[in-house]
């Protein structure tokens, strides 16, 4: 028995239950005899698991050019009035734009075009007092405060970038004018935001009611409570009408850009004034407008040669300093505006349908039909109030009052001030630098100071826009 040896019967291990390189042993089926027995049916599944896997991978790469394509469509910017669209502008990163409500009606967006001192302080009032306004008093002060000196041609491309941004309801643009290491921007911060019916009304405020017609008293809106412009911006997005009013652009072509953009509404309301009447109220304003009128004088052509400013002989004095810079910007507000209204005798696309011209003077003569054809244009609804405020602003026993403030006065008799105050030299360098415009609107020249003072006899006559 110990001489004999047993041998252990030897164990063969199939192929398929070895190790497949991998530390696990495939599983055995059934059949595998013949599932080996015949190597099409292993190709065929593996060409099967190719075709899946290449779906997959298919699948995966349409969901991710998906993704991109959604991404890049957040992040332009998007029609504001669309109701798929109702959260329109991000301002910031924040989730709290899921949860704004829609707009009723679409959004639309209103510019008013003009200069200093052609009326447009009651003008912008006319849109402030509507509840259903959004409005913004002179925005771009805040830019040529910051970057003065600069010249007002050379700033006009900041003042529309600015414009990109409030119209998206992004007031954060303020924050780049601000002084370094000065406190935040708040609403009342802002120029004019005491004489603002939004920020000095609920939910802002509690002084006013936005639908109660009348003006502010600054004095009284100074004792609100400043409120961030987080909150100023989700009170903007309430608002189906965005109004700014501005006098720092200079022709409306700069604006281009803004009414070829397929994400904004863009029209344009152009006030226009006598610009004699225009001059005699800067001399009168000249104070008040000092870096202004620097600024805008600082983009004269000096190789343009002009009239005399004085008669020969007149020995100058300061106030004629004073009146030279006043007078001496009309030369580039009459050329910019006469790019505007050639622009606007011949209409690209981009403004057919979306410009409208009010002469200051026609507003004053008939404020409740020229308010009416405002608001129709700008897709307003007039009210009694409305026009009761129009007619009583522009009816009143004063002749005149003092600079910037809008008070209830005889704007007839105002308008046709400068006929006894400014001299003849004055009237002929302001019709020479403004002639084209004035021929367009409708202005007469005069020859003589006898004819200028003739009251008897009108120097308005029809537009020819």
């Amino acid at each position: 028995m110990r001489g004999k040896q047993y041998h252990q019967p030897l164990k063969l291990t199939a192929p398929w239950e070895k190790d497949a390189g991998f530390g696990r042993k495939l599983k055995t089926y059934r059949n595998h005899t013949k599932i080996i027995a015949q190597p099409g049916i292993v190709m065929k599944v593996l060409r099967r698991k190719r075709i899946v896997l290449f779906m997959a991978y298919f699948l995966l790469l349409v969901l991710t050019m998906l993704n991109l394509a959604n991404y890049k469509w957040t992040k332009e910017p998007q029609q504001c009035n669309h109701q798929m669209r109702s959260t329109t502008y991000q301002s910031r990163s924040d989730i709290r734009f899921l949860y704004r409500p829609s707009l009723a009606k679409k959004r639309q967006l209103i510019y008013v075009l003009t200069t200093w001192r052609s009326g447009s302080s009651f003008f912008g009032e006319l849109f402030n007092q509507n509840p259903e306004v959004f409005f913004l008093y002179e925005p771009m002060w805040h830019i040529w405060q910051k970057l003065y000196p600069g010249d007002a041609v050379s700033l006009q491309g900041a003042a529309r970038d600015m414009l990109s941004s409030l119209y998206r309801c992004d007031l954060s643009v303020f924050q780049l004018y601000n002084s370094p290491g000065g406190k935040n921007f708040t609403s009342l911060g802002l120029f004019g935001a005491t004489l603002n019916k939004v920020v000095c009304s609920y939910p802002l405020c509690s002084a006013y009611r936005k639908e109660v017609v009348g003006m502010v008293d600054d004095k009284v809106c100074k004792k609100c409570p400043p409120q961030s412009l987080r909150l100023l911006e989700e009170e903007c997005l309430k608002y189906s009408t965005i109004v700014i009013k501005g006098v720092r652009i200079l022709d409306v072509n700069v604006l281009a850009p803004l009414m070829e953009d397929p994400s904004l509404d863009l029209k344009v309301v152009h006030l226009v004034r006598d610009p004699r009447a225009v001059a005699n109220s800067r001399i009168k304003s000249r104070h008040g407008l000092i870096r202004e009128n620097l600024q805008v004088v600082r983009s004269r052509d000096p190789k343009l040669r002009r009239i005399p400013f004085v008669d020969p002989g007149h020995k100058a004095n300061k106030k004629d300093g004073a009146d030279y810079h006043s007078i001496g910007a009309m030369e580039v507000i009459c050329d910019r505006t006469s790019r505007t209204l050639r622009t606007a005798l011949n209409p690209p696309s981009w403004l057919k349908g979306k410009y409208m011209a009010v002469r200051y003077e026609d507003l004053v003569e008939n404020p409740v039909k020229t308010l009416r054809n405002i608001y129709r244009f700008a897709n307003l609804t007039t009210n009694h109030d409305i026009e009761s405020f129009a007619l009583n602003m522009t009816s009143g026993s004063s002749s005149s009052s003092k600079p910037f403030i809008v008070s209830s006065r005889n704007a007839t008799q105002a308008a046709s001030a400068w006929r006894t105050v400014l001299s003849i030299q004055q009237i002929k360098q302001v019709e020479d630098y403004c002639h084209h415009a004035m021929s367009v609107l409708g202005y007469e020249r005069v020859r003589t100071a006898g004819e200028a003072k003739d009251m008897s006899k009108s120097l308005l006559t029809y537009s020819k826009l």
